[in-house]
């Protein structure tokens, strides 16, 4: 099992805390580790500082893989918040962490919402990662980084969902900015690095070669030793419900990538749902069933 990801927290005082708070925004930390003890992936450490938590482990199809929900109480994320998430899946370990609904990155007069994800999965451990879309406000300040770490023989598959404006109460992204950045590696060899920064209004919101005029996007990873053609072509022939979204699926030697550009936020996800449970059986033998919270 590896858990160099998790450090130790600060000790800090509720009157120091709520100092910072009204200084700087929320800052939080919360650091997981997820072993395997005798076939069953048990939460053995949590580690928590702020407005930042994680549900019960739940069993729902059996002991060999640990679901968790990730909770922010406040909501939202407004500028001057820091949030940080890092999580250990030990050897032979299973996880599946998903989040109870969409995450806001509110609208800010000036100073920057962040966020860093690090995530690290050991030898023949299996990481599934899905929290439910980011809907970033118009004027947002946003920066948000995730990395994974992966071991010679572990798997990943996550997704990353991305709404600009509310498109539904006719806000669009004309201000602000996002600052993303994603990386992916195995034993210290890059599989995916990507980094982008999208102003609210800028040309790459309408260019062909940007958003082209969407205000969903939706990217899914699937990270295992030896994919089969026969994956990539199973998932092409997946199609979205929204008309007129563009959708592309690449598969690299040890990683599938899907693509999906539109205007529903849930279609983009029902796609990407409709992706894992091609592919989770097909690759860790195990049904794709929906879990519970995302109908809720």
């Amino acid at each position: 099992m590896t858990a160099s990801l998790i450090r130790k927290l600060p000790e800090v005082s509720g009157t120091t805390l709520a100092r910072d708070v009204h200084a700087t925004g929320w800052r939080a930390h919360l650091a997981l580790t997820f072993e395997n003890r005798g076939g069953t992936t048990v939460l053995s450490r949590r580690v928590h500082l702020g407005p930042l938590r994680i549900q019960k482990p739940l069993y729902p199809e059996g002991p060999e893989v640990c679901h968790g929900i990730l909770l922010h109480p406040p909501g939202g994320i407004a500028g001057g918040d820091v949030l940080e998430m890092e999580l250990a899946v030990g050897q032979g370990a299973h996880a599946f962490i998903t989040t109870p609904g969409a995450s806001k990155w509110y609208r800010s007069p000036g100073m920057l919402a962040r966020q860093r994800i690090e995530l690290e999965v050991a030898t023949s451990g299996v990481l599934e990662w899905f929290p439910q879309e980011a809907i970033v406000f118009n004027g947002a300040q946003a920066k948000t980084e995730t990395r994974v770490t992966l071991a010679a023989d572990a798997c990943f598959m996550g997704w990353e969902l991305t709404c600009l404006g509310r498109r539904a109460s006719g806000e669009r992204f004309d201000g602000g900015v996002l600052n993303h950045a994603t990386h992916i590696e195995r034993e210290g060899r890059p599989l995916w690095t990507e980094r982008g920064q999208l102003e609210g209004g800028g040309r790459l919101l309408q260019s062909p070669v940007g958003w082209a005029g969407f205000s969903v996007s939706a990217t899914f990873h699937a990270v295992h030793v030896g994919l089969e053609s026969a994956c990539l072509t199973a998932c092409r022939a997946i199609r979205p419900e929204e008309e007129g979204a563009r959708f592309g699926v690449t598969r690299f030697p040890e990683m599938l990538v899907a693509r999906y550009l539109g205007h529903s936020a849930e279609s983009a996800r029902n796609w990407c749902a409709n992706l894992w449970r091609y592919l989770r059986p097909a690759l860790l033998k195990r049904e794709g069933v929906l879990p519970r919270i995302w109908s809720t």
